[in-house]
């Protein structure tokens, strides 16, 4: 049994949703990405390339920090077309790519403000790792033609890893509660703004921590294995994750 609240600017959001849920959703989010694998895996293939082109320049310390930054804010808003077949199917609607790229004109403005908030925290993120990178290597990180192809960070101390991890860590929880429902919601109900979108997501995570928890491990586990597939499974991680994130709005909201 779980419990709802609500206020005026945001969606009922339920309580008390079981610490496993996010098991099923990703169940569920498995069956609606084996139905409809073609545009499913174009978002999976489209996420996979942006990243190796990335990473193609290197692992330079700037490369990585960009890397990590582009993935936590452009993964949310490309979720937009997994969330949007999951939507269409369970309401029995035409799916398709084009049909997934609907939410961009049905709440564009909300989309929009959406994306310029997380890139917002994106800057604050990347002026802190800017930061630390210059704590780890000095006055002056090495230059990107030195390191192109070499490895940059093998100089970095223990002490100085943990304090890089634990800001990109801090970023990673930030994006997640701010988001956890927040895409979903924006394809779902064209009246909704960002700012009530992120409300909702807190509201969820905050009435339902080990739920949450458990799914930002899930997460978390799943895009370091895409990682270290060197981003190919993440052709079909990244979807996977977005039809997931589809069944996790509707049992954290109503």
């Amino acid at each position: 049994m779980t419990s709802r609240t609500t206020t005026a600017a945001m969606p009922a959001i339920a309580g008390g949703v079981p610490a496993l849920r996010p098991i099923r959703w990703l169940q569920r989010g498995w069956s609606d990405m084996t139905r409809h694998p073609g545009p499913s895996l174009a978002y999976g293939l489209i996420v996979t390339t942006i990243g190796l082109l990335v990473l193609s320049f290197g692992n330079h310390p700037y490369f990585v920090a960009a890397a990590v930054t582009g993935f936590l804010l452009i993964g949310p808003i490309l979720s937009t077309g997994p969330c949007e077949l999951s939507r269409r199917a369970a309401a029995g609607e035409a799916t398709g790519f084009e049909a997934s790229l609907t939410p961009l004109t049905r709440n564009r403005e909300g989309l929009t403000r959406f994306a310029a908030l997380l890139l917002a925290v994106g800057a604050i993120w990347f002026g802190v790792s800017t930061l630390l990178l210059s704590w780890t290597f000095g006055d002056a990180v090495p230059a990107t033609t030195t390191v192109m192809w070499g490895d940059a960070l093998a100089s970095a101390t223990a002490a100085q890893w943990l304090s890089y991890l634990s800001a990109g860590g801090a970023l990673a929880v930030l994006v997640f509660a701010l988001s956890v429902v927040a895409v979903p919601l924006l394809v779902a109900r064209a009246d909704t703004d960002a700012g009530d979108a992120m409300r909702a997501s807190l509201a969820a995570c905050g009435r339902n921590l080990p739920a949450a928890a458990v799914w930002a491990l899930l997460i978390a586990a799943l895009v370091a294995v895409g990682f270290a597939t060197l981003l190919l499974a993440l052709v079909v991680i990244f979807p996977l994750l977005g039809h997931a994130t589809w069944h996790a709005y509707r049992d954290l909201t109503d």
